[in-house]
């Protein structure tokens, strides 16, 4: 039998169980890129207009510390400026998920196991992982190119390929790390943390205008294919390369482990003390991913807080661009919009926070180790709000540290800023209690708590951009927030997503305690 039989089958049944969530992640990341040439097209429609957007962010770092620089004065030119960066953070994202879902959550749960038992070669699984990543990024490849083939076919052709290529590099990059992990969530979060090294040394080299830091970077390869002006076709050719090292990295990894094992295992611990009790061990489990993403914030609070002060250099004196950003952001003043913009940002963000600790109850009861807690004197209940009180509580730390990196980097009064991101806790938990909801009643659905957030995370990011209209916006529970600082505070929404929020998590927690537990 070959290494790689059952990879086909495989590979059609990852296919299978995410045939809902790869078309939505494709769309809205392919579609966000092709939608672009409209809405720029309509801010910036003439040529001088154009031109002075791109001198402008030309000669403004903090601006190309967060979008990249501007290569040209072009209508597609300018789209891959405003959307190459983000797009590819998506996709990286999407491949993150995908080949972890379908190598080491599989082990974890011991589904692998089972599979591993049939015609299953050692190397199907993971072939068959980056596979149905490869088909996810091929998908946002060719819609960007058809979306933007107005613009320029080879432009078009270029900004697509550097966009999926740039979700493969990190479906390779995942790949290796899932070898070296005993758990998913472990693997997620060390990718993630990669994916925001990346991010952090694209946006130095480029804020700097130095090179050398963006092209240690994959996401900065992106930037360096050059779409709309002047295509280097053989930086997809490097991603390629990337992804067949990172290839025979983990293969050959794979190849030294037992199923279920890894090469970094979990370090066993005393039950004593605070560990002994289900918050201590909710706490304990939750610790490092908690003190990582409050860490996160605080640093991206301070980058952000430094760009304030050159919001205005963003619009200059378009009146139409100046319009969306207000929209995006709020309405006293520019730099209280751009203030409100990355507190809503921040807010999306940590919706990806508390949606995966609330999903930590799902991954111990599908690993089966929440059956010993509960064997004991511990109930469903009590041993659940551990893990809540983690993520819901973990949300007001997150906001808090993101308001105190934009107070020492902005300057000014903190009141406001801390103000504007708390804000956003009651969408934050709107989407937690869902969370809670699907887990305790639907257990099998739960996971589709991160297509909700993604959507969200989507429709606030590029929604106000495209000029979407207002009843898709208020989609989003964070549709519904006041936009602050700036702005009036309507206490009415704030109270009505919060108590939404505790009744979809009291529903979540009733199922969880009427159903059987691993349903």
């Amino acid at each position: 039998m070959s290494a790689f039989t059952g990879t086909g089958a495989l590979t059609r049944l990852a296919l299978r169980r995410d045939r809902l969530l790869l078309p939505l992640w494709a769309l809205v990341v392919g579609g966000m890129v092709a939608s672009g040439s409209r809405s720029l097209g309509a801010l910036y429609d003439t040529p001088a207009e154009r031109a002075a957007l791109a001198a402008s962010m030309t000669a403004n770092s903090s601006m190309r510390s967060l979008y990249g620089p501007v290569l040209g004065d072009s209508t597609g030119a300018l789209v891959a400026w405003r959307f190459t960066t983000f797009a590819a953070v998506l996709a990286a994202i999407m491949s993150m998920i995908i080949v972890v879902r379908h190598t080491r959550e599989e082990e974890e749960t011991g589904r692998q196991d089972m599979l591993s038992a049939a015609r299953v070669g050692r190397r199907a699984p993971l072939t068959a992982a980056l596979l149905t990543a490869l088909l996810a990024d091929a998908a946002v490849a060719l819609i960007v190119t058809a979306g933007l083939s107005g613009e320029g076919p080879r432009g078009a052709l270029a900004l697509g390929l550097a966009v999926g290529g740039t979700g493969m590099v990190f479906a390779g990059l995942t790949a290796i790390v899932a070898q070296l992990t005993e758990s998913a969530r472990l693997a997620r979060g060390l990718t993630a943390a990669l994916l925001g090294l990346a991010f952090a040394l694209r946006a130095a080299g480029d804020a700097g205008g130095s090179p050398a830091p963006t092209w240690a970077s994959p996401i900065g390869w992106a930037q360096h294919a050059r779409p709309f002006a002047g295509e280097r076709w053989w930086v997809p050719l490097l991603m390629a390369a990337a992804v067949a090292a990172q290839g025979a990295v983990a293969f050959a990894l794979s190849a030294r482990r037992d199923v279920g094992m890894s090469f970094l295992p979990a370090r066993p611990g005393p039950a004593s003390g605070r560990i002994a009790t289900a918050g201590g061990l909710a706490w304990r489990l939750q610790r490092g991913g908690l003190l990582g993403w409050t860490a996160g914030f605080l640093v991206a609070g301070v980058v952000f807080g430094g760009m304030v002060e050159g919001a205005s250099d963003l619009v200059g004196d378009n009146e139409q661009a100046r319009r969306i950003f207000e929209r995006m952001g709020g309405q006293a003043g520019l730099q209280d919009a751009f203030l409100a913009t990355m507190t809503g940002l921040f807010g999306m963000v940590a919706a990806l926070f508390v949606v995966g600790s609330v999903l930590r109850l799902h991954g111990e009861e599908t690993s089966q180790r929440a059956e010993p807690v509960l064997a004991g004197a511990v109930g469903r209940l009590r041993w659940a709000a551990g893990h809540l009180v983690v993520a819901f509580g973990g949300a007001v730390a997150l906001m808090a540290a993101a308001a105190a990196g934009l107070t020492l980097a902005y300057g000014r009064d903190g009141g406001p800023i801390l103000g504007a991101a708390l804000a956003q806790l009651p969408a934050v938990w709107m989407l937690g209690g869902l969370a809670v909801l699907l887990h305790g009643v639907v257990p099998k659905a739960a996971p589709a708590a991160w297509g909700v957030a993604g959507l969200c995370l989507a429709l606030g990011w590029i929604g106000p951009a495209l000029d979407l209209p207002g009843a898709v916006l208020d989609v989003s529970p964070y549709g519904h927030l006041p936009k602050l600082p700036g702005a009036p505070v309507d206490p009415a929404p704030l109270l009505l997503l919060t108590g939404l929020a505790a009744a979809l998590a009291a529903a979540g927690l009733a199922g969880l305690r009427r159903r059987d537990v691993a349903a």
